[in-house]
């Protein structure tokens, strides 16, 4: 059965969002539960986890909870910024073949204030343990993820990049809806 994990950012530097209790909780923001209803529309199971504490991530709790779920050649990958950066160094680090994985306004600390959550080395033949790697970004998204995006083109063979102008880090604020058609798309085709 296909299935599909979609995983958040992390709110480092904004706990008093993450505990306002006017605001969702960042599974459920932004384009997350529109993609999540296309999906499960089309026949894939697909799920968006709540990842521990994510106003200061830890990589070994993040990964616990990512593991919960079965995780194979029919699993679709989806990350943003942190949670894209996460998938990349769960990758790197397992020996596990995944379906498509799309990495959303990726993010891999490239200035390493985040601790040990991104120590890692990127899997130069990563690509190749999954049936497609798109990293989706806005060429006015801030200047750590634009770093984090010429990282990866510098590091993994064969991933497609496909570039935006005006979706800034691909957020509710920034692409003023929580439709998100060209993810969609990137996933079912």
């Amino acid at each position: 059965m296909k299935t599909a994990i979609i995983i958040h950012g992390s709110y480092e530097g904004f706990e008093e969002e993450y505990f306002d209790p006017n605001i969702s909780s960042p599974s459920n923001n932004h384009w997350f539960p529109w993609i999540q209803k296309q999906l499960l529309l089309k026949g894939i199971l697909a799920q968006t986890p709540e990842m521990p504490e994510p106003y200061k991530p830890d990589y070994e709790k993040w990964k616990w909870m990512f593991e919960q779920f079965e995780i194979n050649e029919e699993t679709i990958l989806v990350g943003h910024s942190c949670g894209a950066g996460f998938l990349v160094r769960w990758l790197s680090e397992n020996n596990i073949k995944v379906n498509k994985v799309v990495l959303v306004a990726p993010w891999i600390d490239p200035e390493k204030k985040s601790g040990k959550f991104f120590k890692f080395d990127i899997d130069p033949n990563l690509v190749l343990k999954t049936a497609g790697l798109i990293v989706m970004y806005s060429t006015d998204d801030n200047s750590t993820v634009i770093e984090s995006v010429n990282t990866l083109k510098s590091n993994l063979k064969g991933a497609v990049f496909q570039e935006f102008t005006g979706k800034r880090h691909f957020t509710l604020r920034s692409m003023k809806t929580e439709k998100f058609p060209e993810l969609l798309e990137n996933l079912v085709s």
